[in-house]
């Protein structure tokens, strides 16, 4: 009943879409969460979910309305994922831009890529309107841009049909983040029992780019700290008020399973100086990077909220009476596979030895010294 409900919802939300001449495509998932954890998909299995993405959509439309013009940390984030595009020789006349920071990414392009027509995608339909309205605004670049309302995990794109693909802050969120990933690469169909058949294909063309940046592990570790030291003294025990998130040493193995060549991964670590935990909040809130579990505590304590404020000052104010919170961002790379790429010799085919070249470079190295 809750999924016969949901496509009645999305249904009926894009008919009135469609007579408003609206330029937006609602793209419904042929998949649906259920309360228990378990999501079951067209062909009757289930998976485990840890994410409520119906609960995910909804922060990011508030997000929408909350968000920061020209955020510091996100502009540091999207400017550092595009400066990736100035490394590379070839031009991507086709990207999607998916989810996450997508106003920040589309403001700062700025011609990096050679890009001609750039798709942005959302769950949310505020944060699309958001974007729009912030494009009529900016100076006209020539890019082409185009909106779509769709999923992250069951991608609504033709096959090969893109140059470059950039997720800039989103994918932490998805329940199945290789498969996610995977879409980019191979023919994916599902079907909605009854109502529609929607298929997501192979995304990016041959030699196509990924561009990505999530959330380490290492994120708001303060805040981790401070809210278990608060439950255990306020609630006598501890839930989860913080999502679980990647560690570096996943990045890599999810660009190979997910099969994308020459994998690159790199890390860097923000630190952003608040006022108060309470303005910490606002601003997670905000970005729409709050609690979003399925299995989460729904109900916070006022005393809990309290001491969880009160034992982040205490244990990680700085002189000046800040606060410190850590943002660890892990920037992956990948390409779909193309004859032209560089591709690694066969094993065992080396020719010299690396006790050869050590002792070449020790060689060297004595005749440089001076006598």
């Amino acid at each position: 009943m809750r999924a016969f409900g949901a496509f009645q919802r999305s249904s009926l939300l894009l008919r009135r879409r469609r007579a408003n001449n609206e330029p937006y495509a609602l793209v419904p998932s042929g998949s649906f969460c259920t309360d228990n954890g378990f999501e079951t998909t067209s062909n009757g299995s289930s998976r485990v979910s840890i994410f409520d993405r119906h609960l995910k959509r909804k922060q990011r439309d508030r997000a929408a309305w909350l968000t920061r013009p020209n955020d510091s940390f996100v502009d540091a984030v999207a400017e550092n994922l595009l400066d990736r595009l100035e490394d590379c020789r070839k031009t991507f006349p086709t990207a999607l831009c998916l989810g996450g920071s997508m106003e920040a990414v589309r403001r700062l392009l700025r011609g990096r890529g050679g890009i001609e027509k750039l798709i942005m995608m959302d769950t949310s339909y505020d944060m699309l309107k958001l974007c729009k309205d912030a494009q009529q605004d900016a100076h006209n670049d020539n890019i082409e841009t185009c909106f779509v309302v769709g999923d992250e995990e069951f991608l609504p794109l033709k096959e090969s049909s893109l140059d470059l693909a950039i997720s800039c802050l989103g994918l932490h969120w998805t329940n199945d983040l290789p498969g996610a990933m995977i879409q980019m690469q191979y023919k994916c169909c599902w079907k909605l029992k009854l109502y529609h058949q929607w298929k997501c294909r192979l995304a990016l063309k041959p030699d196509g780019l990924f561009l990505g940046a999530i959330l380490g592990g290492e994120t708001l570790k303060e805040l981790r700290i401070a809210c278990t030291v608060a439950q255990m003294e306020r609630e006598g025990g501890i839930s989860p008020r913080v999502s679980p998130l990647a560690q570096v040493r996943d990045a890599g193995n999810l660009l190979t399973r997910a099969g994308f060549t020459l994998p690159s991964v790199d890390v860097d670590q923000y630190t952003v100086k608040y006022n108060s935990a309470l303005e910490l909040i606002e601003h997670l809130r905000a970005m729409g990077e709050t609690n979003a579990l399925l299995q989460r505590n729904k109900i916070l304590n006022r005393e809990t909220a309290l001491a969880t404020a009160a034992i982040y000052d205490s244990m990680f104010a700085a002189e000046d009476s800040s606060i410190p919170a850590t943002f660890q961002v892990i920037y992956m790379t990948g390409w779909r596979e193309h004859y032209s790429q560089p591709k690694p010799k066969r094993r065992g085919s080396a020719t010299v030895s690396f006790k050869d070249i050590h002792k070449h470079f020790e060689s060297e190295n004595q005749s440089a010294q001076p006598s």
